[in-house]
């Protein structure tokens, strides 16, 4: 037992004495030490930085996608031979069912604009109902749609401010007359630039809204091709689309490919899994430079294994064990590494944190992201530090003393 407890303390003693000299030899080559840790602290301080603003990009969009487009699902119908789309009571049946609040009709089409000598080919337009106006904070000027607008294909219009700008520039657009496809529209409202939803983020936003049954007779159609669906809850979304597509299977004969459902969590969840490979790629780029510094650790080691050459042969001529000089080159290694590692994971704190303040998104750290970096400059440490260890533990006592 008191063998054992000598070998114990005897192993411990020589272990802090191989990291006291491990430090030592580390501190008389300052410069040559700092250019080593150096490659392995920007190989850290690039994956915690990469990682963690992306980490913070993700949260930031997860944010926008709960807080905008939470309870909301949008329904593409292509229909059948029989039906190709949803009228005016299909829409109103949808928002009789349970949990549903409301439902807004998404008709677009790209018109014709002209006002004075002011004429352009390409404007984007959308046709809208009433519902959708109490869904977002869409007018900052002048009037919304109302439902007489609706039962009467009335030909009003709210723009946006670029329309203003380009058509009633230094003029108050409202109760003016726009020509959309050469028929005369009259300007009740002006749009609010930051009140789209996330639908809009989407798939964009237009340049002028009309009633939606005005926007189907721009288009010669009598149909609804698509809708946004407002849920009551957004905890009770999958109830409500599995409801949803029973009313629409029942419409449509329960032929296939009928209509497609799209919920605002599919759409983060496939947001969620690019933004997690970009992080995983940035990440793997960013690691390459902790490979570059694990060359040059095992670049110093081998210089310090020639330097040394003499003190490891006076080492095994009074008794040192080969496996006791391996630990020792081992441990200066590991330390360079972890130094570097240490230093970079604060450098890579600070410069995310910076990015996500200038980029106006949420900085959360990144736990994974540091254990990845400490972790992988421990590996590199030990990886790129064995061959040295193993090429002075093996060096001959006797050849070692002839150079002295």
């Amino acid at each position: 037992m008191k063998k054992l407890w000598n070998r114990i303390t005897g192993g411990f003693y020589m272990f802090m004495e191989s990291v006291r000299m491990s430090v030592g030899n580390i501190t008389q080559n300052r410069l040559r030490s700092f250019l080593t840790i150096l490659g392995i602290m920007i190989g850290v301080t690039a994956v915690i930085a990469l990682i963690t603003t992306v980490s913070g990009v993700s949260t930031s969009i997860s944010d926008s996608f709960t807080s905008m487009g939470a309870g909301t699902m949008s329904v593409t119908v292509t229909g059948n031979d029989l039906q190709a789309g949803l009228t005016a009571e299909n829409m109103e049946e949808i928002t009789a069912l349970d949990n549903i609040t409301g439902v807004t009709p998404g008709v677009t089409a790209t018109v014709s604009v002209a006002h004075g000598d002011v004429y352009e080919s390409d404007i984007s337009l959308a046709g809208k109902n009433t519902f959708y106006f109490s869904t977002t904070d869409a007018v900052s000027r002048g009037r919304t749609l109302n439902p007489l607008d609706m039962d009467t294909s009335a030909r009003v219009c709210l723009i946006s401010s670029d329309i203003v700008t380009d058509y009633f520039y230094g003029v108050d657009p409202i109760g003016e007359t726009l020509y959309i496809n050469n028929q005369s529209f009259t300007v009740v409202g002006v749009l609010n630039d930051g009140g789209e939803s996330i639908t809009e983020m989407v798939s964009g936003t237009s340049d002028i809204i009309v009633p939606y049954t005005t926007a189907l007779k721009l288009n010669s159609a009598r149909l609804v091709g698509s809708i946004t669906v407002y849920v009551e809850n957004a905890a009770s979304s999958q109830t409500v689309q599995t409801t949803l597509e029973n009313y629409l299977d029942s419409l449509f004969s329960y032929e296939e490919d009928t209509y497609t459902i799209t919920t605002m969590d599919s759409i983060q969840e496939t947001m969620d899994s690019m933004l997690s490979m970009m992080s995983a790629l940035l990440g793997g780029i960013a690691s390459i430079s902790l490979i570059v510094g694990g060359i040059g650790i095992m670049n110093m080691m081998l210089t310090s294994v020639t330097e040394r050459t003499v003190e490891i042969g006076l080492k095994k001529a009074i008794g040192a064990e080969p496996s006791q000089i391996q630990i020792q080159f081992l441990i200066e290694a590991f330390l360079l590494s972890m130094i570097g590692g240490v230093i970079g994971v604060g450098l890579g704190i600070a410069l995310s944190a910076i990015l996500c303040n200038v980029m106006g998104t949420t900085f959360t750290i990144s736990y994974n992201a540091i254990a990845l970096g400490v972790g992988f400059s421990a590996a590199v440490g030990i990886v790129f530090g064995w061959s040295p260890a193993r090429k002075a533990s093996n060096l001959s006592p006797i050849e070692a003393l002839r150079r002295m």
